[in-house]
């Protein structure tokens, strides 16, 4: 839980009070009895009951909540407001709270939580419920999207077992944001837990109610999801709560196979055989179930050798993976393929079933593969094959609006073990362009590839493409008259300048030689430094030019920096094709101060070569 404002509503304890308590005659230990909790249903009727607070969780607004002694229902004496903000709000983006108590109540003698609600305005308050006390919130129950009007209504939440509410601390909690970005508010009066004779025929949930089989292997977890009740109310309307694993006792008919904790986790625990994962609630039997059948230990694929500098990782537990926005985009109408994604022993699997095409999209941003020679993939058939089986892998460059393809054929030796490929990019036909590359797609040419798992996604250098320059930066031919100069051997640089002053960076700064020259190498960029001697007014000046090489970045940009500090950044395309040369606008930089400018900063990540940092003059 995020960081919560707490507001006693209870009065303090009178010392005198707690001075008796410890005072009085004392007990042989046996005399104990069972610690009782009181049954008091009560949370608001006309304000607050004793031992109540309030918490607003992190990101609300802290005052979302006061008492109301205008806005009431049936005319009593108060209510409970909540002023939900615009958005934009400076003070919280969203409304929401705990009503908790600091002693448990004993609620086994009611059935259902009610209250009487109404708002400014036609509203969907998000989440209400009870069970949440700032702690374990063991017995949590939710109702999602509850309608409010501008008239009084009456609101039930059942209770989904009270048995098991013999010390509930929490009595009431809610949070919901604003109607199309304007803030509204709503009351709640008449708050209380019965018990009533017309809530009947209740259903329990697991697994949304489906009946699931998964193939699977020893060390393999999986928690139960699709937790709900349903409930009729005796508006005759049907209730759907989401509740909490605790209200569900689980039972595993196999545990040599797979467990199943009281939190609804399942651990595969032997192999090969089955077990099956049911639940009931108290007597009532649980619709849903989960088959587990087992494979016994499962072939984890061959643990990548290559350089993290010379890789791009799209899926892999070996390598850093850049940001990607799904694994399986599920492109409808046409595609069948199903996501069964598990982990074995800390190493993550990408899983497919009912396989015929799959998309992987990292686009946010695209991959820029120029300094790539291939693509690897670890794949594995799970059924065995009784016919080669041929699968196309597409590459897509979403900003060329170009694809290339290539497809390689599995034979049936091949299935039930990894399969390790090697694609270069040069075989992937018509991929004319690969520095914004968005999109990996599988089909299954032959259809007949069931299934299969996949790791170690990546795009790697084979070394065929240098990872430092063969080659020094061009020489400048601009006339040193026109130039202010920060680095290069052919012109003298700004005096006193610093090109690795201590900001905090975990770039490590050298200057190497390339044939001769003097280059500055930024090896493990995330950010960089270049502190002048003194101000230098370039305000006369039309660039800022630069020489960059690197193999291996995938972001890189350049920052001027005016006191303030003022900065801007000016973003370079990585990874390069040998030496970039580029002359920035400084109109680039605005709003800097060109009269004014005192450092240079690089931010990135990757290998990068520097040369020839100097202001030109048209």
């Amino acid at each position: 839980m995020k960081t919560n404002m707490l507001i006693r509503l209870k009065k303090y304890i009178p010392i005198v009070f707690l001075a008796a308590l410890f005072m009085g005659c004392e007990r042989d230990l046996t005399d104990l009895q069972p610690v009782t909790f009181p049954d008091n249903p009560e949370v608001f009727i006309d304000g607050f009951t004793a031992g109540l607070n309030y918490a607003a969780f992190g990101g609300s607004v802290p005052t979302a909540f006061d008492v109301d002694k205008k806005e009431t229902y049936n005319n009593s004496e108060a209510s409970m407001r909540f002023d939900v903000p615009n958005a934009g709000d400076p003070r919280g983006a969203y409304a929401g709270g705990v009503f908790f108590t600091g002693t448990g109540r004993n609620l086994t003698g009611y059935n259902a939580l009610t209250f009487w609600a109404k708002a400014s305005q036609s509203a969907v308050i998000d989440v209400v419920g009870f069970g949440n006390d700032l702690g374990a919130s063991e017995y949590q129950v939710t109702i999602s999207g509850m309608q409010v009007s501008t008239n009084w209504q009456k609101y039930i939440i059942p209770l989904p077992n009270s048995s098991v509410l013999t010390a509930e601390r929490g009595m009431f909690y809610y949070s919901t944001g604003p109607v199309d970005g304007k803030g509204y508010s709503f009351w709640v009066d008449e708050l209380k837990f019965e018990n009533l004779g017309t809530i009947a025929h209740p259903q329990f949930i697991i697994l949304n109610g489906q009946d699931q089989v998964e193939t699977s292997f020893v060390g393999v977890e999986k928690m139960i999801t699709g937790l709900t009740s349903v409930f009729n109310l005796p508006t005759g309307v049907n209730q759907t709560l989401n509740i909490a694993p605790a209200y569900f006792e689980f039972t595993s008919s196999n545990p040599s196979i797979a467990t199943v904790d009281a939190a609804g986790k399942v651990l595969v625990t032997g192999g090969p055989g089955q077990s099956v994962i049911t639940a009931k609630v108290g007597d009532a039997e649980v619709n849903g179930s989960l088959t587990i059948q087992s494979q016994g230990v499962f072939q984890l694929a061959p643990v990548p050798t290559r350089p993290v500098e010379n890789v791009i990782s799209v899926f892999s537990n070996a390598y850093p993976n850049v940001p990607v926005n799904y694994y399986n985009g599920y492109w409808e109408p046409y595609q069948t393929t199903l996501s069964a994604d598990f982990e074995v022993d800390g190493d993550q699997v990408l899983n497919y079933t009912n396989f015929n095409f799959v998309g992987i999209e990292f686009s946010s941003p695209a991959i820029d593969a120029s300094a790539m020679t291939h693509l690897h993939a670890d794949i594995f058939i799970p059924v065995a094959l009784t016919g080669n089986a041929q699968m196309r892998f597409e590459l897509v460059d979403l900003v060329a609006t170009v694809s290339g393809t290539f497809t390689t054929t599995i034979t049936p030796g091949q299935s039930q073990q990894w399969v390790s490929l090697d694609i270069p990019l040069s075989n992937f036909a018509g991929l004319s362009a690969k520095n914004n590359l968005g999109q990996l797609i599988f089909v299954d040419v032959s259809e007949n590839i069931a299934g299969f798992y996949a790791d170690n996604i990546y795009f790697f250098n084979d070394g065929t493409q240098p990872s430092s320059p063969a080659t020094a930066a061009p020489v400048p031919t601009h006339p040193a008259a026109n130039v202010t100069s920060v680095f290069s051997d052919t012109y003298p640089s700004v005096p006193g300048t610093d090109l690795n002053p201590d900001w905090g960076q975990a770039t490590v700064v050298t200057t190497v030689q390339i044939q001769g020259n003097n280059t500055l190498k930024l090896a493990g960029l995330n950010y960089q430094g270049i502190q002048f001697g003194a101000s230098q007014d370039v305000s006369s000046m039309g660039f800022l030019h630069l020489d960059f090489w690197t193999a291996n970045s995938t972001a890189l940009s350049i920052f001027l920096i005016s006191p303030g500090p003022v900065e801007t950044p000016y973003t370079l395309t990585v990874p390069t094709s040998g030496w970039s040369s580029i002359d920035i606008p400084l109109s680039s930089f605005a709003p800097v101060s060109l009269t004014d400018v005192i450092q240079l900063k690089f931010d990135g990540n990757g290998d990068i070569y520097l040369d020839n940092v100097y202001f030109r003059k048209n």
